[in-house]
């Protein structure tokens, strides 16, 4: 799926948060307790329900300059006044500059794409998802635990690259690296050499594991 705008560049609300990226296509949930995101949620939700989500750097606090902008598609108010929020990712951008930081921050912003290419990515693609399902099964037998990759799956390579770096665990950084990769084989490749390490480490394990239960 490829997202775009009549608009190059604009000015965009944005919600910095802690070790979290967002991809275009994928959801994201939040809950909004703080005072300044409630004023914000309720200035985009009357106008066209959009904010940019940046990653926060957890090593040095520094908030990266590429993010992914959130569409909130389901909203609830909570007695409080607190706000529990479905969002979607939509494109990706670059932040030019802050326009303003109180209440909350608003970027000029402009958007990004990955580069097109003439290039068949289905083929790569293809061993992605074999490296993904391997891991998946590792897992699964490592943990004793039932895991199974969703009906669903995105068979389009780039919806399946932006899937894979939303679901890798505990790693913002390598996430946000991902994000900010603007060629699409060169997302997959990287994420085939993050599955096949994993895999190589899950076999190993697994391994192991089978050797001590026969012992």
């Amino acid at each position: 799926m490829t997202f775009s705008s009549s608009i190059a560049v604009r000015e965009l609300p944005l919600f910095p948060l802690p070790e979290v990226v967002l991809f275009p296509t994928r959801p994201l949930p939040l809950n909004i307790f703080e005072f300044r995101y409630r004023i914000m949620m309720n200035t985009i939700l009357n106008d066209d329900r959009r904010f940019g989500v940046l990653m926060v750097n957890p090593l040095n606090g520094e908030i990266a300059s590429i993010g992914c902008c959130a569409e909130v598609v389901h909203y609830q108010r909570l007695p409080d006044d607190r706000m529990k929020i479905l969002t979607l990712g939509q494109q990706r951008f670059r932040v030019l500059e802050y326009v303003r930081e109180k209440p909350y921050r608003v970027g000029l912003i402009e958007w990004i794409e990955d580069q097109p290419t003439t290039e068949d990515l289905k083929p790569k693609a293809t061993k992605v998802e074999e490296l993904l399902r391997d891991v998946v099964r590792l897992s699964a037998k490592l943990t004793n635990k039932k895991i199974e990759l969703p009906d669903n799956l995105p068979s389009l390579p780039i919806e399946l690259s932006y899937w894979i770096g939303s679901n890798l665990y505990r790693a913002a950084l390598e996430q946000q690296s991902l994000l900010e990769m603007q060629d699409t084989k060169e997302r997959l490749q990287r994420e085939a050499d993050i599955l096949m390490e994993t895999r190589n480490n899950l076999a190993a394990r697994t391994a192991l594991k089978d050797a001590l239960n026969f012992n």
